[in-house]
């Protein structure tokens, strides 16, 4: 038999440390004090948003925050409040040029007014040449760009130049736009999507070489209001208006576009330029949301790109991982990773309707209804080999939501009586070794969806309302209330009200997946909204129409499974824009614990097959990089 060197020339490498995507992620940063569509300057290490928009009654921001890698602080207010600004610089030294300003300009309220920062203060200096809105910009507080956007009532191609004390019309772009991302510096500069006069969104890309502008290659989305940054040879375009917002990240390299395999954790475009000086130091604040009125979402996103020093994965690599126990393969199959369920220990007791938290190698399941008996307060903890009874929670029920990990968790909702049955908002968090009880959910209610990382941040949502004489007319719910560590508070609701749903991500990014709504119990086990810390987005359904499933994961890669009306064993896994079927469990089940955080795609599945059931399986998928099985 041929060896491996035989037939490919070379041999297998043994690596200490599996190589790593070469791609962009985005993580949470410190939230905004004042959510808006703002203009921004600097990155995520040291940033400046500033003037903006948050909805009627078509309020002209003046705020300015600072931000310093981890929370933003108020500073100095501009002179004139508006928004759609361009903006560019550094958090020491930045421009803020044109937009809509407030009455008494005169309508339609667009200004030449520009304001140089200087790191403690705004001063007003030379104003633009026309008055303009929704352009972009890129380079210095004392040499950039102001490049297209509306002026005079139009989508313009003019181009201004600033030298520090005035500005001088230049040579105009090719395609007149409003709305495109910048990158770059005064010789050598891009700008990238908008929308033209016809008027359409275009992803028309053109680049600066200091004298003229030539166009190159086209974005792969095109997209209007993108928040960006970068240099002419390396640039972001991530979010936008396609016209419905999106999450996309598309990454410039010099040449050609190419979309990044994950993008923003909710879909938002920006309202004014973001003109990072880097592509891997974009900083995402802020914005207009999904929906027609969502214009002031607080949450703030950071690109990430792995260290040039570590290893990186190339397609259709394969080496020996670790100490030399498994033969790793790198290959893409349009964005779906080979997966599989496997049978792990079973629980010392048989239950479902239970809640699940954490992942395939530290797991909590808890609650769940032994038929015949009271609702158990049982908390089982699984090591990854075996489970071990831990510290009880304070009240037994059935039917409860969690969220979290084995160190900082919590439960909540449920119904906590046998006939007649009572719904609960009580809440638990467990700090590893005990729970406590803090405060109830303001709308006590049972199979309510549920995603979070920890005991200090999540979102609760749907759910079913109950009360006597029982059997009591079960109406389904659409109520949502997000968890700051202390209290619950109401904020909008799904636009399908169901109960029985799974829930994924965390809480300013998550899931509601499936569902259905009594007393008909008409399933809605297709529907999935996605929540951007503000409001529910209706998102491409699922392929079975069930209730009851389990769930996990994040808004970039989820995964539900099981189901009813029998019991099923479909698991259908989301890529942050399509469902596809995958591996299936080894049985049919419904009403099971499922994992609320884990790795990308490792979660655990207990439940109804139909009675009360002691098994455990995990789901292990290693996104596109996968084990390889030998025959």
């Amino acid at each position: 038999m041929a060896t491996y060197k035989e037939v490919k020339g070379v041999t297998i490498q043994t690596l200490s440390e599996d190589p790593v995507e070469d791609k962009g992620t985005f993580s949470s940063g410190g939230s905004l004090n004042s959510g808006r569509s703002l203009a921004q300057a600097g990155d995520k290490t040291a940033g400046l948003g500033f003037g903006g928009y948050d909805g009627p009654p078509n309020a002209r921001i003046a705020l300015t925050e600072s931000y310093d890698g981890t929370s933003f602080s108020e500073v100095a207010d501009l002179n004139a409040g508006r928004y759609a600004m361009v903006g560019f610089g550094t958090q020491a030294a930045a421009i803020g040029a044109g937009g809509y300003a407030s009455p008494p300009t005169p309508t339609p309220h667009r200004t030449q007014v520009v304001e140089s920062w200087n790191g403690s203060g705004w001063t007003e200096v030379a104003d633009l040449t026309t008055n303009m809105r929704s352009g972009t910009g890129f380079g210095t507080a004392t040499a950039g760009y102001v490049v297209g956007g509306v002026r005079t009532g139009s989508v313009s191609n003019l181009v201004e130049s600033w030298n520090g004390s005035a500005w001088t019309e230049t040579t105009e772009i090719n395609t007149a736009r409003a709305g495109a991302g910048g990158a770059g510096i005064t010789t050598a500069g891009l700008i990238f999507g908008g929308t033209t006069a016809a008027p359409a969104i275009t992803g028309i890309t053109e680049l600066w070489n200091g004298s003229a502008w030539t166009e190159v290659a086209d974005m792969p989305t095109a997209a209007d209001s993108s928040f960006s940054g970068g240099t002419s040879t390396l640039a972001a375009a991530a979010g936008g208006s396609v016209p419905s917002k999106i999450t996309t990240l598309q990454l410039w390299d010099g040449t050609s576009w190419t979309t990044n395999p994950t993008g923003l954790s909710g879909q938002r475009s920006t309202g004014g330029t973001n003109s990072s000086p880097t592509q891997g130091n974009l900083l995402v604040a802020g914005g207009v949301g999904p929906g027609p009125t969502n214009y002031s979402p607080t949450a703030v996103e950071e690109l990430d790109f792995p260290p040039v020093t570590q290893p990186k994965l190339n397609e259709g690599m394969i080496f020996l991982s670790g100490a030399g126990t498994k033969l790793k393969g790198f290959n893409k199959d349009a964005g779906i990773p080979s997966a599989t369920w496997s049978s792990g220990a079973n629980l010392s007791n048989a239950r479902a309707m239970n809640a699940g938290i954490g992942t395939t190698n530290a797991a909590l399941s808890l609650g769940g209804n032994a038929f015949g008996g009271p609702y158990p307060v049982t908390v089982e903890q699984y090591d990854g080999t075996s489970w071990t009874e831990v510290a009880e929670f304070n009240t037994g029920r059935a039917y409860l939501a969690g969220m979290g990990s084995t160190t900082s968790g919590l439960v909540c909702n449920g119904v906590d009586t046998a006939p007649p049955v009572f719904n609960t908002g009580k809440t638990e968090t467990w700090n590893g070794s005990s729970w406590t009880e803090v405060a109830d959910l303001g709308t006590a209610r049972y199979r309510t969806g549920l995603a979070g990382s920890s005991a200090t941040a999540g979102v609760a949502f749907g759910g079913f309302n109950l009360s006597e004489p029982y059997p009591p007319p079960a109406s389904d719910f659409a109520g949502t209330e997000i968890w700051n560590g202390s209290a619950w508070t109401e904020v909008n609701n799904l636009n399908t009200a169901r109960g029985c749903s799974a829930g994924a991500g965390i809480q300013t990014a998550a899931l509601c997946m499936g569902g259905f709504a009594p007393p008909t119990g008409a399933p809605k086990g297709i529907a999935v909204e996605q929540w951007d810390g503000t409001s529910w987005t209706e998102i491409a359904e699922t392929s079975t129409n069930k209730r009851g499933r389990g769930g996990s994961g994040g808004v970039s890669r989820a995964i539900v499974f099981g189901g009813q009306t029998s019991p099923q064993n479909l698991t259908e896994m989301w890529n942050g824009s399509s469902w596809s079927e995958i591996a299936d469990l080894s049985a049919g089940r419904y009403l099971a614990g499922s994992g609320s955080l884990g790795a990308q795609a490792s979660f655990q599945s207990n439940g109804e097959e139909p009675g009360d059931s002691v098994k455990f399986e995990e789901f292990e998928a290693d996104a596109e990089l996968s084990t390889v099985t030998l025959s």
